[in-house]
């Protein structure tokens, strides 16, 4: 059995974690447990499409990606946690292969079960029309509330208590598949992108095992046990719906590469969580990238210049900070 194969199977073997087929999600309605979408702001262009790829990219793996001289020379494992797009998307591969030709046996899992953010939602090569008419206009004004409504929809969807068992299922057929990988570096590394963020924050703290496993929380009176961490050190960018409870949760060393005034991660989250990191002496660096925007980190061309830099200044420190911890 092939790795891809073993890894389609590990992510879609519970019934109760797999979803429908896209088409039948997008019928589906948002059921009254579901966990109702941010308020505000909810996901940035940047983490809903692609930016055109890199000329002569060619991504060498969908799920897993290893550097070309393993397994003669030790390596270290990586989760990589993508945005919304998905393991299908061109540049959430490229990334990732861009941390396997460091030295780390890269899995990429489908964390959305199939149902992740279709990039035709919106074309992010359609150039605007400069002089728009006023039934253009409006036309633009419902595409943009209709997306809009798409993705908080789909975000609805995606909880943790249907995201966490997945890739708890996926963490352990990787320790087992790539033991001499999670040796060599002691534990398991951790990346996330924009939605991707978030999780890599709740595998690095220590949560109720109810909650791992797809559960709704018991009553404090009966006891909770609680698991984790599962990773060994984690490194973000431009998270999504973090809250200052994610931070706050966390066991591990993580670094955070973050854009300023982003309104998907705002400053007072971002300021409030630093402050308890430093009051309890928790290992961890943050670094905010200002005039970029959201899902600046990912794989992508840019004609700006700054952003391009950013863009390489973020994956430099958090290669930096999984290779050092």
């Amino acid at each position: 059995m092939s790795l891809l194969t073993r890894y389609q199977r590990l992510i879609m073997a519970d019934d109760e974690v797999a979803t429908k087929a896209p088409q039948s999600d997008s019928h589906e309605s948002v059921q009254a447990d579901d966990t109702p979408a941010q308020k505000g702001p909810s996901m940035g262009e940047h983490c809903v499409t692609d930016r055109p790829s890199p000329a002569g990219g060619t991504p060498s793996g969908v799920y897993i990606t290893k550097p070309s001289d393993y397994p003669h020379l030790p390596s270290k494992l990586l989760l990589f946690l993508s945005n919304g797009t998905g393991i299908h998307s061109k540049n959430n591969q490229l990334q990732a292969d861009k941390y396997a030709s460091e030295g780390f046996v890269v899995v990429m899992p489908d964390q959305f079960a199939g149902d992740s953010l279709q990039n035709n939602v919106t074309d992010p090569t359609a150039a605007p029309d400069a002089n728009p008419s006023v039934i253009e206009k409006i036309k633009m004004g419902f595409a943009d509330t209709a997306k809009s409504f798409m993705i908080d929809m789909w975000l609805a969807r995606q909880t943790p208590e249907k995201v966490l068992p997945l890739l708890h299922k996926v963490i352990e057929g990787a320790k087992d598949e790539f033991a001499d990988a999670v040796a060599n570096g002691d534990g398991i590394y951790a990346v996330g992108y924009c939605f991707g963020g978030k999780y890599v924050l709740l595998l690095g703290s220590e949560l109720p095992d109810t909650v791992a496993k797809g559960q709704a929380t018991k009553d404090e009176e009966q006891g909770v046990v609680k698991g984790g961490p599962q990773i060994k050190a984690g490194a973000i960018a431009h998270g999504t719906m973090i809250t200052k409870e994610d931070i706050e949760g966390l066991k591990v060393p993580v670094t955070m590469a973050c854009t300023e005034n982003d309104q998907l991660f705002p400053n007072d989250v971002r300021a409030e969580g630093q402050k308890y990191l430093v009051d309890n002496n928790r290992p961890h660096e943050i670094q905010v990238f200002p005039g970029v925007p959201h899902g600046f980190a990912v794989v992508g061309e840019y004609e700006d210049v700054k952003i391009r830099d950013a863009q390489k200044a973020a994956f430099e420190q958090m290669l930096s900070w999984l290779k050092s911890h």
